[in-house]
């Protein structure tokens, strides 16, 4: 698409013309700040010569001649790279234009990705991306788009627009250290389908609010909509009770600034109004990085064999995956193999029409029953995915591609099978299709006694914290393994669900990267590399707040063991918040490991996700203040794990122990005693945890294989919602925060 030269760039071009005395050396370009290279180019790099970008059609000319004046004449070039500059911009703009009327998304995606993506090699860093925001308004326009408009992108800080940047970069990238012009299509492919959806769910909000129809709503409207409707009052402030919003100071105050913000200072707002507002609330920049979306459950089709669901615990498991919203269905006109000697030619044809008839999404069996799934595989009539409650005897080998999961109790009185058994029927199965449930003993806290018990045969655990649905839905992600990584991994991100809405916002804020982190520090140059490495967190401040939120929430599902009051934690007192800035530590430990896992992530076939396979958690203090002066200023790692563990016994095995809940640590004693000033101490930590399997007290270090010869990345104290992690990496967790408390 072409367009007329301006009178700026004609003047620039007759300018280049009359002064060509002597060639300019090309090193002149390393002399020049990126934002001012001729070629658009980062600062330094010298472009071959026959770059030429797409959008560069008009001005070429004349920057080719340009580079030829003489060097007293560097005074005039600022004003001429300007101009050629602003034809840039104006030239890749035109064009993205008319290739988006032509292409749509794509082409015009694939316009802005090439720019920035100078060098040409095909895939763009996060300080490529933030640089290419900075120096052209085009590109920032275009990748903050449904973030905020022409007028609040002018108004947007620097530290504003970097947080956004980096964060809408970690989501298109999965914790990558580079995106390709795939990553960058598919994030704005989303977020459109995103947007659109969105704006269906705003129009109805304001349609419920616009009672009479007026095309305006007031404060008054805002408020009894909120008041009627809890839909609307969700919508608004998620988690607020408004029913007596007129009554209720703490609710009226909170809708009446919700209002105040989308006005503006009008009296009545329009729809425009309300929609831009939460178009920009709920839009990329608080929804990058991972997050929990619940599987879709509605219309997929559970086949379950019926022998094996005859006892209590296997007739609620039933009952869960009916509530969770499957569709199911039973076959039950199976013999059961424990009361029946099975002829093949009796049964094989119902289970083949149990299977045609039906074309079921998952088939799931249990106890007894697994013998039908077993000649399912055999026979061929099945490898779709399916779940295996309990490991029959039969169960040697697991089909290649199929998908399957296979859920077994330590405990199981029935089926008794070792651990390592299992591992191994598990890996026989293709990679990254197969996953093993597995459900433990701690170790002894004394002879007799323990703090988690695993499943027996009737797998009590599956009915509990959603589990049963949830593997379920991993089974039916292995039909998708490039997209979903396989049962395992999904099952991983689905942990994301046991934590509370709060806490999830507060955790995105601070964001799952100690590159994140390091954005916020106060040392000089943000180095960390002082000898102080503690920095008071200013009372009120949103970095504050956000790890309060962290330490007072509380999980959906109660905890698995024994603590107080969830309300009575809520009023403990902070007494201050301290972050830690070790550079050394940050920069020659964590960040080293964590780029380690993620390699051996991709050698895997999977995607490292931060938050998903990087977590918060919280570290005690109990051994003293020269062990927390150790952790928080030692310069190669604060934890050595195979030195620490639990504090009596290691109940998980050798590794530093971390829980998801601070109220587990400050009422399980392992803050220690009291500071002269009543105040307590515990550390949140950011941990790379990779993907984890079940601990066991007899572990030493050591943890098993994978797939050979990868080994898991850390160990947890269940596999349905883990409380306790243990770590044996030194730099598998940076201390990035010190509260105390009490």
């Amino acid at each position: 698409v072409a367009r007329a030269p301006s009178d700026r760039e004609r003047g620039a071009a007759n300018f280049a013309a009359t002064h060509s005395a002597r060639p300019m050396p090309l090193s002149f370009h390393a002399n020049l700040p990126s934002s001012a290279s001729p070629f658009g180019m980062d600062a330094g790099k010298v472009p071959p010569p026959d770059h030429k970008a797409p959008w560069m059609k008009i001005a070429t000319p004349a920057r080719n001649r340009a580079t030829r004046i003489v060097r007293d004449d560097y005074a005039h070039l600022d004003g001429l790279l300007a101009d050629f500059r602003d034809g840039d911009a104006a030239d890749r703009d035109c064009r993205a234009d008319g290739v988006h009327a032509r292409g749509g998304l794509e082409a015009e995606a694939r316009v802005h990705f090439d720019f920035v993506d100078a060098d040409r090699n095909g895939s763009v860093s996060k300080l490529e991306l933030i640089d290419a925001v900075y120096r052209d308004a085009g590109i920032a326009k275009f990748l903050l788009q449904g973030i905020c408009d022409d007028r609040s992108l002018e108004t947007l800080g620097d530290e504003q627009r970097f947080d956004i940047v980096d964060g809408i970069f970690d989501s298109m990238g999965g914790g990558r250290p580079r995106i390709t012009f795939s990553d960058f299509l598919v994030y704005f492919q989303r977020e459109l389908a995103d947007h659109a959806s969105n704006s269906k769910e705003i129009r109805r909000m304001f349609q419920l609010a616009d009672a009479d129809g007026r095309g305006s709503i007031s404060k008054l409207d805002m408020l009894r909509a909120a008041q009627r409707d809890r839909k609307v009052s969700n919508f608004l402030v998620p988690g607020l009770d408004c029913r007596l919003v007129m009554r209720d100071e703490h609710a009226f105050d909170t809708i009446s600034s919700m209002f105040d913000s989308i006005a503006c200072g009008k009296r009545r707002i329009e729809y425009v109004d309300f929609e831009r507002f939460y178009r920009r609330t709920s839009g990329p920049a608080l929804r990058v990085g991972p997050r929990h979306e619940p599987a879709v459950r509605f219309g997929k089709r559970v086949l379950l064999l019926a022998p094996g669901f005859a006892g209590d615990s296997n007739v609620r498991q039933a009952h869960a995956i009916q509530s969770a919203g499957f569709e199911v269905h039973w076959a039950t006109d199976l013999p059961d193999p424990v009361c029946a000697h099975l002829n093949p030619s009796d049964h094989i044809n119902r289970l083949r029409r149990a299977v045609t008839d039906l074309r079921p999404d998952v088939v799931v069996a249990a106890s007894s029953g697994g013998a039908h799934l077993v000649d399912l595989w055999k026979l061929g009539l099945w490898r779709g995915p399916a779940v295996m409650i309990n490991a029959h005897p039969s169960v040697a080998r697991l089909p290649s591609d199929a998908c399957v999961v296979l859920a077994h109790g330590a405990n199981d009185e029935v089926f008794k099978r070792s651990r390592r058994e299992l591992e191994q029927i598990v890996s026989s199965g293709s990679p990254n299709m197969c996953f093993l449930y597995l459900t433990g003993n701690s170790g002894e806290i004394s002879p007799g006694a323990h703090t988690r018990l695993g499943d027996r045969h009737q797998m009590h655990s599956l009915t509990l914290h959603d589990c049963l649905p949830r593997l379920i839905d991993a089974a039916m992600a292995g039909a998708v393994v490039e997209e979903t990584g396989g049962p395992e991994a999904h099952f991983v991100r689905s942990w994301r669900g046991r934590l509370s809405d709060q806490r999830l916002e507060a955790e995105h804020w601070l964001g799952y990267t100690t590159e994140r982190l390091r954005s916020r520090w106060v040392s000089p140059g943000r180095r960390g590399a002082d000898e102080r490495n503690l920095f008071e967190v200013p009372r009120g401040c949103e970095e504050f707040a956000n790890v309060e939120a962290i330490f007072r929430a509380a999980p959906r599902e109660a905890s698995d063991y024994e603590l107080g009051s969830p309300a009575a934690w809520a009023r403990e007192r902070i007494a201050r918040i301290e972050r830690v800035e070790n550079g050394a530590q940050e920069a020659g430990s964590a960040r080293p490991y964590a780029e380690a896992v993620r390699r051996a992530f991709s050698a895997q076939g999977l995607r490292f996700e931060p938050g998903v396979h990087t977590c918060w958690a919280w570290h005690g203090t109990c051994a003293g203040p020269a062990v927390l002066e150790s952790i928080v200023s030692d310069p190669v790692a604060g934890f050595q794990p195979l030195t620490t563990g639990a504090r009596n016994k290691p109940l998980w095995g050798l590794g530093a122990y971390f829980a998801r809940d601070a109220q587990y640590v400050s009422e399980g004693q392992f803050c220690g005693p009291a500071a002269p000033d009543g105040t307590r101490q515990m550390v949140l930590c950011l941990l790379t945890i990779g993907l984890p399997c079940l601990g066991a007290y007899d572990q030493r270090g050591v943890l098993p294989f994978r797939r050979k010869p990868h080994r898991y990345n850390s160990s947890v104290d269940s596999l349905s919602s883990p409380e306790i992690f243990a770590l044996q990496h030194p730099g598998a967790a940076y201390p990035a925060y010190v509260v105390s408390f009490g």
